[in-house]
This record gives structure tokens, C-alpha cells and sequence, in this order.
């Protein structure tokens, strides 16, 4: 078998791992965000380093909730520096920093995506959520964090906060194939675990809206001849919530 055989069944097998398995987390965590969002809320999406490509994945592209704030920190970033958003993430207080500027409301869901969960960053950016009355869920490999020393000073991980847990179902390395005679792994997951659960969760919200009898707040494609009208209708409506528009 190839190296790219390894790794598309590796991906293949990781899929499987987590329909089998988070299909429900996934339909709780649906329920937990439908219920606000159809009393008009938004779902606010946060994470850091390369996992902040799954709240880009679910902010203003066809098909996807046009109610999702996206949390973009840049100091949390690569683009800026990878070893300075490195340095940052495991920074005590700094979520409170990023989290004085959100306008969040009791009962909204977050949610938040760390393969590990064990930074200050993302754990005390829960912390926050939860002290104003929010419903966080997460993205998280439960394995990798169960293994790992947290990092904040209360022991805390990003699992043991949340409401709802969905594990991405990555067991012991991010990297999925390794190089024979090097002892070296390539292929990370975490992103396409990731993006495939956040969709996952976007299909399954938009599912609820349609079983209330409510058009979803789904962003067509511009392309289509209506795209443009439909859309502006619901960036006007949540526009005053999400700072991306």
C-alpha cells in the first residue's frame, strides 16, 4: 500500500469512527444551538492555530448558517507569527482579552475546537462562555486529552467544561502514517475531522429549523439568480451580531 493509500484509509476509517460513534453528541449539540438560534440567536465559533480553519469553514460560504460568529483572533493565528500564537494560546488571561469584545447573550451556544483542549486558551475561553450563561460545546480528541498534562492552573480541559463533547475520534497522534525507518508521521486529521463534524452540525441545525417549519438561515450561492436578494434579507437581520459581515 502507498503512502497516500495509508493515508485516504486512515481518513476513511476516522469518518467511519465518528458516524459510528458521535452521531449522537452531534444531534445533541444540534438541539442545544437550534434552540436558541431559532429565538433569533447566533452561534459563535471559536478556536486557535490551525483548528481556527474549521471557524472559518462554518462562516459566510454557501450552504453554511449565515447566524455563525466567527471568533477570529489574530493573535491566535499562524499568519502573524506560528511560534507567537503558540506562545499566546497558552497565555493565561488572554481569552478574557478576545472575550470582552464579543457580544454574546445568556443561552447562545459556543463553539470551541481543540484536538488537545489542554491550552488556557480555549479552556478559559469556555470558562467564560459557561460564567455568562452560555451553552458551550466542543470539538476534541478525547484520547489525545485524556493522555495529556493540562496546562491551565485549575487542571481543567476544554472536555471537562463543555456541555456537549464531540469526540473527533483521533486515538494517540494527529499525524495518521508513518514513515517506515524514521520513526517520523505525516497526514494530520484533526482539520478534516474537524470541518466533516462542524457540517455535520450545520446539516443537523438546518434539519431543525425545517422539522419547526422555519426556512433555515442558509447563505445561497450568489451565483443563483436569487442568491443575492435571499441573502441580503438574513445579512441584514444578523448583521448587528456578526462582526465578519
Amino acid at each position: 500500500m502507498s503512502y497516500i493509500e495509508s493515508y485516504r484509509q486512515c481518513v476513511l476509517d476516522l469518518l467511519d469512527r465518528i458516524n459510528t460513534s458521535q452521531t449522537q453528541a452531534i444531534a445533541e449539540a444540534a438541539d442545544l444551538a437550534a434552540g436558541s438560534l431559532l429565538e433569533d440567536g447566533v452561534l459563535h465559533v471559536f478556536s486557535t492555530g490551525h483548528s481556527h480553519m474549521i471557524v472559518e469553514e462554518m462562516f459566510y460560504r454557501t450552504g453554511g448558517l449565515v447566524p455563525v460568529n466567527p471568533v477570529f483572533d489574530s493573535g491566535t493565528m499562524l499568519h502573524e507569527g506560528a511560534l507567537r500564537s503558540t506562545r499566546l494560546e497558552r497565555l493565561p488571561g488572554y481569552a478574557g482579552v478576545i472575550f470582552r469584545d464579543l457580544d454574546v447573550r445568556e443561552g447562545e451556544p459556543m463553539l470551541i475546537a481543540s484536538n488537545s483542549g489542554i491550552n488556557p486558551v480555549p479552556v478559559e475561553m469556555a470558562q467564560l462562555a459557561k460564567e455568562a450563561g452560555m451553552n458551550v460545546i466542543c470539538i476534541t480528541s478525547k484520547d489525545i486529552s485524556k493522555h495529556l498534562k493540562p496546562r491551565h492552573a485549575t487542571g481543567m480541559k476544554l472536555m471537562n467544561i463543555a456541555d456537549v463533547v464531540i469526540d473527533n475520534c483521533i486515538v494517540e497522534n494527529d499525524a495518521a502514517v508513518e514513515l517506515s525507518g524514521t520513526g517520523q508521521r505525516v497526514g494530520a486529521l484533526s482539520s478534516i475531522a474537524g470541518m466533516y463534524i462542524a457540517n455535520c452540525l450545520v446539516v443537523e441545525i438546518a434539519a431543525r429549523f425545517t422539522e419547526a417549519g422555519v426556512v433555515p438561515p442558509v447563505l445561497m450561492s450568489s451565483n443563483m439568480p436569487e442568491g443575492d436578494g435571499f441573502n441580503s434579507a438574513l445579512l441584514k437581520k444578523y448583521g448587528r451580531r456578526i462582526k465578519g459581515f
